[in-house]
């Protein structure tokens, strides 16, 4: 969702400069602001006492995020860190609320913003629930090209296996072992450690 800069800024947005591996929010602090990326990339994540990280979503510029927690008042169920430097413009929840009451066409596309992420996260937890290694790699690759508007034509994936690992509920391990099945019957290509598809 992107909302125009001039007009956050008219209601009272601000930029914010973040270093990368710099924390936007923390799992439970307050939802208390409207996030949009102005330039630079945010992974929102859940980690365990152990250090396993699962990652909830991953946003570029033009994205905003943790905007189910503003809507309700709640606390922020995951943390949100910049994976490169980013600047992000935040803005008020008031001043937030007030600009959708203005701007009704807005509340539109916060509703189909919504219904997509939430379908996303269904295929995703369908996906760790009935799928295998490969599949869920592969759902996983798949979305991410949809999402890039990518067409049949291999590019490079720029995640880890790590990464993947994070967005799959898989060890990096089984990540590894995965890719290299792939690899071997020509639905992904490694080339110099790099992962294309």
């Amino acid at each position: 969702m992107q909302i125009s800069i001039d007009l956050l800024i008219t209601w009272g947005a601000v930029s914010k400069r973040y270093r990368k591996n710099d924390f936007v929010f923390q799992e439970d602090d307050e939802a208390r602001f409207y996030y949009q990326i102005e330039s630079g990339a945010v992974r929102m994540f859940n980690a365990n006492d152990e250090g396993k990280e699962f990652t909830q979503g991953q946003f570029s510029t033009g994205n905003s995020f943790g905007e189910p927690p503003l809507f309700l008042g709640e606390r922020y169920p995951s943390s949100a860190i910049c994976t490169e430097e980013s600047i992000i413009i935040k803005l008020s929840r008031d001043s937030f609320f007030k600009i959708l009451e203005a701007y009704p066409l807005l509340q539109r596309s916060f509703i189909e913003l919504f219904a997509q992420r939430m379908f996303n996260k269904a295929m995703t937890v369908r996906g760790i629930i009935n799928h295998s290694p490969e599949e869920r790699i592969m759902d996983f690759l798949n979305t991410y090209k949809k999402c890039k508007a990518y067409g049949k034509e291999k590019v490079m994936i720029p995640h880890t296996r790590q990464e993947i690992a994070n967005c799959t509920g898989l060890r990096v391990e089984t990540v590894i072992r995965t890719l290299s099945r792939l690899n071997e019957s020509g639905k992904v290509s490694i080339q110099n450690r790099k992962l294309y598809y």
